[in-house]
């Protein structure tokens, strides 16, 4: 008796030191975590980079990004969803020609969730699964986020304030310049950020370079942004990516693309393979979908995309038209087959069978007893 007391003391101590060693483990993998989200700035995104002032951080956890184009001309409205310290921080985004920056209608991207939601589907199964009658536990209950001049090298074509963010448009002849620039008007720039500039000026494309401050005192960059409008000429469906290839965490991006036909990337530009989530024709829009179209009927396509490893990205999407194939998400909800006031088919059936097998039963066993009873006013011989 007293060694089994033994051993049953042995692996109570046994079961405690393992779980002060589970807690102690996490607790450290905790604050590595934090640590190491402290350290580690996350300045880039999808078409652009945002870069925060000394000492301070910030992250882009998503972007979406809407574009038209009408063969000529191309806008986009862009709305980032961030987290981090950081009351101050400058955006980047490479234009290939000279661009009109406004703020975006924040009506837009949830009037196109709507457009876009995926279709509802019931389907049935008809044999019980654990979270149903009789293996489901009764306690369930069902439930099966005035500027400074110019450096040598680069001109400010346009200087405005648009609510929370101070839109500079620049032009560089060589990216270091542009360098000097951000850093003379307070933003640290990567270094790394001057040589992914090099292919854009050599193509000589502009830039829209956003300082972001919240308009509250004391305030930090947190939450969604308000979406800013760039609209600018480009024969081609263009959405620049290159400088998210700094970035030090994988990349989100989710693009709605209003043209005439359906769009789709030439490429994955070193992310995973484009998925299309929704392609249809929008023969009426309404509202802020509609001042973005221009009014008339357009074809919608939705794209997402991770980058789990950045640093893999090598253009900037270049999107081309394809066959107007419709496509929209359908998304399953799985149902008890049921009968009548809700009954399970499966219990019906079973049921039902065990029924007839009864009756049947009692059929036979009523007419076996026929069989042996004499008719009436007939006696049996002795």
């Amino acid at each position: 008796m007293r060694g089994t007391q033994r051993r049953s003391l042995t692996t109570r101590i046994l079961r405690t030191r393992i779980l002060r060693t589970r807690i102690l483990t996490t607790i450290i993998a905790l604050l590595a975590l934090q640590l190491g989200s402290l350290v580690a700035p996350a300045y880039a995104c999808g078409c652009g980079a945002m870069i925060p002032d000394a000492a301070e951080r910030i992250g882009v956890d998503r972007e979406e990004s809407a574009v038209r184009w009408d063969g000529s001309t191309e806008t986009v409205v862009m709305r980032f969803r961030v987290h981090g310290n950081a009351k101050r921080a400058a955006w980047i985004m490479p234009v290939p020609s000279r661009a009109d920056v406004s703020l975006g209608d924040p009506a837009l991207f949830d009037e196109l969730d709507r457009l876009t939601e995926p279709e509802e589907r019931d389907r049935f199964y008809f044999w019980p699964r654990s979270d149903d009658w009789p293996f489901a536990d009764d306690d369930m209950d069902g439930a099966g986020a005035a500027p400074p001049g110019a450096g040598a090298g680069v001109g400010v074509v346009g200087r405005e304030r648009l609510g929370p963010f101070d839109v500079a448009r620049l032009t560089a002849t060589d990216p270091g310049a542009l360098g000097d620039w951000l850093r003379t008007n307070g933003f640290e720039l990567p270094e790394r950020l001057t040589g992914a500039l090099q292919p854009y000026v050599e193509r000589s494309w502009e830039y829209v370079a956003v300082r972001l401050a919240p308009q509250e005192q004391d305030a930090v960059l947190s939450g969604e942004l308000t979406p800013l409008r760039i609209a600018f000429a480009s024969p081609e469906l263009v959405y620049p990516m290159r400088l998210s290839r700094l970035a030090k965490t994988a990349q989100s991006l989710g693009l709605y693309v209003l043209a005439d036909h359906r769009m789709e990337p030439r490429s994955p530009i070193g992310g995973d393979r484009p998925e299309v989530t929704f392609a249809g024709r929008i023969d009426r829009p309404e509202g802020a979908v509609a001042a973005l179209a221009g009014g008339g009927p357009v074809h919608l396509t939705v794209l997402e995309q991770e980058f789990p490893n950045p640093g893999r990205i090598d253009d900037d999407h270049h999107l081309r038209t394809v066959a107007d194939t419709p496509y929209r998400e359908v998304v399953y909800t799985d149902r008890l087959l049921t009968i009548g006031g809700g009954i399970p088919a499966w219990l019906a059936t079973v049921g039902g069978g065990a029924l007839l097998a009864t009756a049947a039963t009692l059929l036979a066993v009523r007419a076996s007893r026929r069989r042996r009873d004499p008719a009436p006013g007939v006696r049996s011989a002795v």
